[in-house]
């Protein structure tokens, strides 16, 4: 069940039906509305997508709704290719990128269902506002921390210290895993979430970084990071099958190890 943070008092109502196109080969999109200006509850807008008009990718469904039907449809999106993150939205009921889901890859009997990222407040539309997650990913201070001079070129690495960083700096803070997490969705404030713990491990592990300790410190905390749970919905919503997971049970490793 997608779960919204919602205005004060009101409730997801169904909206407006736009026209259907003549044509024969059409997807329906029922998509949510919200527009805090105007002082109406949420709904949600029923639109018909010409398939032989635009892409198979559900961004391209929207992209064609707002070019076409309604403008004023809210919601961002940049690279169109799985990279920059700005179209992480909930489509069919699991939060993933616009622009790599295919309609065709929608179960919801042929509707593509799209809502805005869960348990966030929502600016308009399908925009979410990601004010705390951005902080919380720059409270891990996601630079290399160095203590020594640097080389004047450049600071190799090993091939195994490398390697070390796969899994990790791929991530695209779209927010899809940390919007997933019931932890994140209860603790919000203080945890900070399988994205930004992902990241705080990227720069743990890295050879170069010489402040382990200080961000250790900085992650030893009852909510910070012992909020996770190990849910796992994390893992199962990134876009690029990454495993945040994983890296915060080797974080709270590396509390127990530097212990003894």
């Amino acid at each position: 069940m997608v779960q919204l943070t919602l205005p004060k008092n009101s409730r997801v109502t169904e909206g407006k039906t736009w026209p259907k196109p003549s044509a024969g080969n059409v997807t329906p999109f029922k998509v949510y509305r919200w527009n805090p200006d105007d002082g109406q509850n949420p709904r949600v807008d029923t639109f018909y997508v010409d398939r032989d008009d635009c892409g198979p990718m559900v961004l391209d469904g929207l992209n064609w709704i707002k070019s076409k039907v309604d403008s004023t449809l809210a919601y961002r999106r940049s690279c169109r290719e799985g990279i920059c993150g700005s179209c992480a939205m909930n489509i069919d009921g699991v939060n993933t990128l616009a622009c790599t889901k295919g309609m065709d890859d929608c179960a919801s009997g042929g509707t593509v269902k799209i809502y805005p990222l869960p348990h966030m407040p929502v600016i308009k539309d399908l925009v979410p506002d990601l004010t705390q997650f951005y902080a919380q990913h720059a409270s891990i201070e996601p630079w290399l921390k160095t203590d020594t001079r640097a080389p004047g070129a450049e600071w190799k690495q090993s091939r195994e210290d490398r390697e070390k960083l796969d899994g990790l700096y791929e991530c695209i803070l779209c927010a899809c895993c940390s919007t997933s997490c019931p932890s994140y969705w209860w603790n919000g404030d203080r945890y900070l979430g399988p994205a930004a713990l992902l990241q705080a491990y990227r720069w743990l592990i890295d050879s170069r970084d010489e402040r382990t300790g200080e961000r250790l410190d900085d992650l030893e905390d009852p909510f910070k990071l012992y909020r996770c749970h190990t849910i796992m919905n994390c893992a199962n919503a990134c876009p690029k099958g990454l495993n945040p997971a994983k890296a915060i049970a080797e974080i709270k490793s590396m509390m127990v190890q530097r212990k003894f």
